[in-house]
């Protein structure tokens, strides 16, 4: 695969867990604010070898720590659009959790403005893009924002109990909750690919109807899925949604959508 290999971007940018050079499609994940690629370890070896899971790793955390973040959240996603555009010698769909979510929207809109239209956009835990809220947890002090990270279970669950470590990443998260906060979606031409949305019921950072409005952002097909949790509902429910993302991907390159249970 040349453009991983030899692509400089890719290998800033891309992490190949379970690489599977047969799969017929490639799943470009997207973490949510404070999280890394290996966010996405389970699902990249959960999909291979059907699918080719390429997560990211934004700037900020991990072997990327010394790196400054970027907290535009426009600006990442010009950074991830060219760090994506080479691995599109297959199709490519897009998975998103939380801030992630959004990311993969802008991703597609620069896709799709570049004649590659992605084949789905996963888009998990987040409300629309033109859907905002006004938040200022990046203006809290520490201990509000650890506080509110706990809250939400949002950073990998072995670094909840180890404030120290935490502490050690609050400028990556604070950072992330700064893109995240101060992005305004830009009007501009719908999507063509189709949008899946998944959500949890008692989300505190979107209501299913904040949800719904994905549907807005596409002239293809959309759909709604609603689990039982909350922000972080992909905890308990990551074999479901594995399992409508593998048929999902399936039914647009043709492979038999292997269940894993």
């Amino acid at each position: 695969m040349s453009a991983l290999e030899n692509n400089a971007d890719v290998g800033r940018w891309v992490r190949r867990f379970h690489p599977a050079p047969d799969a017929g499609i490639r799943l470009v994940c997207l973490p949510h604010a404070g999280g890394s690629a290996s966010f996405f370890f389970p699902a990249s070896r959960s999909l291979a070898p059907m699918v080719d899971v390429a997560a990211i790793q934004y700037p900020g955390r991990q072997d990327r720590r010394s790196e400054p973040g970027i907290d535009d959240l426009h600006e990442l996603a010009d950074q991830v659009f060219h760090a994506v555009r080479p691995l599109a010698e297959l199709p490519l769909a897009l998975f998103g959790h939380s801030m992630g979510a959004t990311i993969s929207f802008e991703v597609a809109r620069r896709l799709e403005a570049d004649g590659v239209v992605p084949a789905a956009l996963f888009a998990s835990g987040r409300r629309a893009p033109s859907r905002h809220r006004k938040e200022w947890v990046h203006l809290r002090d520490d201990d509000e924002l650890l506080a509110e990270i706990t809250a939400l279970s949002g950073t990998e669950s072995l670094l909840l109990g180890d404030e120290d470590v935490l502490r050690m990443i609050l400028p990556a998260i604070r950072n992330d909750y700064r893109a995240a906060e101060t992005y305004r979606y830009r009007p501009g031409p719908k999507l063509s690919c189709p949008i899946f949305a998944f959500i949890g019921d008692s989300d505190p950072k979107s209501t299913i109807e904040e949800a719904r409005a994905w549907g807005e952002h596409t002239t293809g097909r959309f759909d709604l899925q609603v689990f039982s949790g909350g922000h972080f509902y992909l905890n308990s429910c990551a074999l479901t949604v594995l399992n409508t993302v593998r048929e999902q991907l399936a039914s647009r390159v043709g492979c038999p959508p292997a269940r894993n249970t």
